[in-house]
């Protein structure tokens, strides 16, 4: 099953990135550049870097000019996980070219990568609420209400995952088809964003 693979990989991403937690450490991507797995692990790498990249510029003794550079930084990580998540579109729109969708087949509200994208953000919740609810610094009642929210988490996470194996199955079967509209950021391209092309 798809999402088992993406589950396991974004937990090893996860921990791959604490043993360092360095938010510039390079990726060190333990897998074939053509397979789904390397897209799996990068698409998370990103995400962990942009979780603690939002976690720095929420301290409220930062730098006014050090936030605003962490803010346009965390923009264009966005820009760059919003890419990576059409790409893991594109892999499913190749894989699944053939597929003859039938007559009456339906269109999904979200593609899988994007419900992907939901999964990897995920495993980032479980992770730190985990860390939370076991936090000794932490009082007993600050331990006791993450642990509720994390097996709320978990529960999301085992549904979410069976809904995306589920579109898959569909997908494959002619049941559902895909259709990707790209996000089309309007902030960040000078030519859309008001304020940048009146300063121009």
């Amino acid at each position: 099953m798809i999402s088992e693979i993406a589950n396991r990989i974004f937990n090893q991403v996860i921990t791959d990135y604490h043993q360092f937690d360095d938010i510039d450490h390079p990726v060190e991507n333990p897998y074939d550049a053509e397979s789904l797995e390397h897209l799996f692990y990068i698409k998370n790498w990103i995400d962990t870097a942009q979780w603690h990249m939002e976690d720095v510029v929420r301290n409220p003794q930062i730098d006014p000019v050090e936030g605003l550079s962490w803010k346009r930084r965390i923009d264009a990580q966005n820009q760059v996980r919003t890419d990576m998540v059409e790409f893991i579109d594109g892999y499913f729109l190749n894989l699944y070219k053939d597929v003859q969708a039938l007559p009456d087949a339906k269109i999904n509200t979200e593609s899988p990568a994007w419900a992907i994208d939901r999964l990897s953000i995920l495993a980032l919740k479980i992770y730190h609420m985990q860390e939370e609810a076991e936090r000794e610094s932490a009082s007993a009642e600050h331990r006791a209400q993450c642990q509720t929210k994390l097996n709320v988490l978990l529960s999301q996470r085992e549904d979410l995952s069976t809904s995306i194996d589920e579109l898959l199955a569909d997908i494959e079967a002619g049941k559902k088809y895909m259709k990707v509209y790209k996000q089309m950021k309007m902030y960040n391209d000078p030519s859309l964003n008001p304020v940048l092309y009146n300063k121009a």
